[in-house]
């Protein structure tokens, strides 16, 4: 960062990227459990893909009243209520013994949890804080934590696997967590009630009436189905080809380590240059890494070397289409603007969860998960070209 920018800036872009690694961390490590859960309980792969699928779908629902929550009383408020939820519901899943409870524990309450604790809320808060010209970069360095605590955090999720059981894993992964509830004292504040003409209503209508708004959920939610699909599934899919689980959790934790440079520059590049074309390249890029996967032998290094391709696009989405939000929107809303475009992510991976644990229970392969991921990825990347980046204009009062 800028030796310019100062040290209260500072500090609340380096908290807020702490809980958000924190967050996408503890999120990442999810695939790890499937199989000694599964085994341990009696569960296929189907019932964790709902289970997560409902957490994603829950992440993407409550992101919009936690924008809301956060835009009226508060982002501070936000984050350490949120941060609880989702200690409880990681600790939560301990307890599942049936199926409806881990669609409750970890479906339900980690995804109330992780609405408040992610992009949408915490983004919007470093925004305002942070000078205008250093924004994008600051953002995307933000995003860049939550890729790190996905390189720090899934090793270390799979080590409290192998040495304490999923049992005493969980709960050292809820008190990760729970370091989120003090750290919101640090991240306090709301938008500025006179800064732009519109209401909340208003606001959100105007982004609805507005065709590169949609172009923005619908491109998101391909990010959402390949990230979803690709954190739970992959190990799985390492596992089935001959790999064993460390090899799913270095590919994981390295999609984390390359995918830090790649929200940086994400970010840095989205300063200087067209935040939609960066976008479309972002995608497209993505469905060239899958063919490498799906056209290579399946050996450990084909793995590492898709793992630190898709790594550098991995997250690279969320400081441009962020950062789109509050240039074309503004920023008095951006949180709740952000949840509702989220909301396309999060669909995204609900069904990338869900469908990959059905494909691969009716089918027993992950083939065509991965071809229509090829497709759509190509499909977002056209939709990026479209969108409008000039700021939209408040319309006139009447």
């Amino acid at each position: 960062m800028p030796d310019s920018l100062e040290t209260p800036y500072k500090r609340t872009l380096y908290i807020g990227s702490l809980v958000v690694l924190l967050s996408l961390g503890v999120r990442a490590t999810f695939g790890l459990f499937m199989q000694p859960m599964g085994m341990e309980l009696g569960w296929g792969r189907d019932v964790f893909s709902l289970a997560f699928a409902i957490q994603n779908l829950v992440w993407g629902v409550g992101a919009i009243f936690m924008g809301i929550l956060a835009d009226r009383v508060g982002s501070g408020r936000t984050i350490a209520i949120s941060s609880l939820l989702y200690a409880v519901g990681m600790a939560g899943m301990y307890f599942s013994h049936t199926e409806m409870q881990l669609y409750l524990t970890a479906g339900l309450i980690v995804g109330l949890g992780q609405a408040g604790t992610t992009f949408p809320v915490i983004l919007p808060v470093i925004a305002r804080a942070v000078p205008a010209a250093y924004r994008s970069t600051a953002m995307g360095i933000a995003s860049a934590g939550g890729s790190l605590g996905q390189f720090v955090i899934v090793p270390t999720g799979q080590a409290l696997i192998t040495g304490i059981d999923w049992t005493g894993a969980l709960w050292v992964l809820s008190l990760f967590i729970a370091i989120g509830i003090p750290l919101a004292a640090f991240l306090k504040g709301r938008p500025n009630a006179h800064a732009g003409t519109l209401s909340l209503g208003a606001a959100i209508r105007q982004a609805l009436a507005d065709r590169s708004f949609h172009l923005l959920f619908w491109s998101y939610f391909v990010c959402g189905f390949h990230t979803a699909f690709i954190t739970l599934h992959l190990p799985a899919y390492l596992t089935d080809g001959g790999l064993n689980a460390t090899h799913g959790a270095t590919a994981i934790a390295l999609i984390g380590l390359f995918n830090i440079f790649g929200c940086y520059y994400a970010g840095k590049l989205g300063g200087n240059f067209s935040k939609k074309t960066l976008l479309a390249w972002v995608y497209f890029l993505r469905a060239f890494g899958i063919i490498l996967l799906l056209a290579l032998p399946l050996t450990p290094w084909v793995v590492y070397i898709f793992a630190a391709w898709m790594g550098l696009f991995w997250l690279g989405t969320v400081p441009l289409t962020q950062g789109l939000i509050g240039q074309i929107y503004g920023l008095r809303f951006a949180a709740t603007l952000s949840g509702i475009a989220f909301l396309g992510h999060q669909i995204g991976s609900f069904i990338g969860v869900w469908w990959g644990g059905y494909a691969y229970q009716t089918t027993g392969s992950y083939t065509m998960v991965w071809l229509v991921s090829i497709g759509l990825a190509v499909i977002a990347a056209v939709l990026c070209l479209p969108i409008k980046e000039k700021p939209l204009a408040a319309p006139a009062a009447a």
